[in-house]
């Protein structure tokens, strides 16, 4: 069941898919259109699953799911997978990998492969107030108090020095 993602309550479980490019105006519209679809129809054991969405930056998708009313299982977990693996196919777009790092440039959103960022901070060209996206937040509280934070409160600390 599809529901607004500003009105799931604090501790729904989120999941952030962060993209290695900037959608389109255009892409962003159809992929709207099937995250729509894909949300309305989520179920586990057959259940309704109370969800929503959001795209920011034109680059994340944050998938929310209200665990209150019924908790995601591993066969719904698996068909949210298999989603974003069609999303990065039909956009030829990495939704996947957890081994890179978006942060912010001002008000443009760079992203680098973990190696690359943390070369950058030894060279000091990002440091512990580069704003970064922490994609390891777990609930819709924590995005919203944790996600876009300085380094320095991040897992990204470790590399600044």
């Amino acid at each position: 069941m599809l529901v607004d993602f500003n009105t799931l309550p604090e501790e729904s479980r989120v999941w952030i898919f962060q993209a290695n490019r900037t959608f389109t105006d255009v892409e962003i519209e159809e992929i709207t259109s099937k995250l729509d679809v894909f949300v309305e129809n989520w179920t586990a054991h057959g259940s309704d699953l109370q969800a929503g969405y959001t795209i920011e930056y034109k680059r994340f998708i944050i998938l929310a799911l209200n665990q209150d009313l019924n908790k995601a299982t591993g066969c719904s977990i698996d068909a949210s997978v298999h989603f974003i693996q069609q999303l990065e196919k039909e956009y030829d777009v990495d939704l996947m990998d957890k081994m890179n790092v978006s942060y912010k440039q001002g008000e443009f959103v760079a992203y680098k492969t973990l190696t690359n960022f943390r070369k950058m901070a030894k060279e000091r060209a990002v440091s512990k107030n580069t704003i970064v996206f922490n994609n390891l937040v777990n609930t819709i509280a924590e995005f919203k108090e944790h996600w876009e934070v300085p380094a320095s409160e991040s897992w990204h600390a470790r590399f600044m020095k």
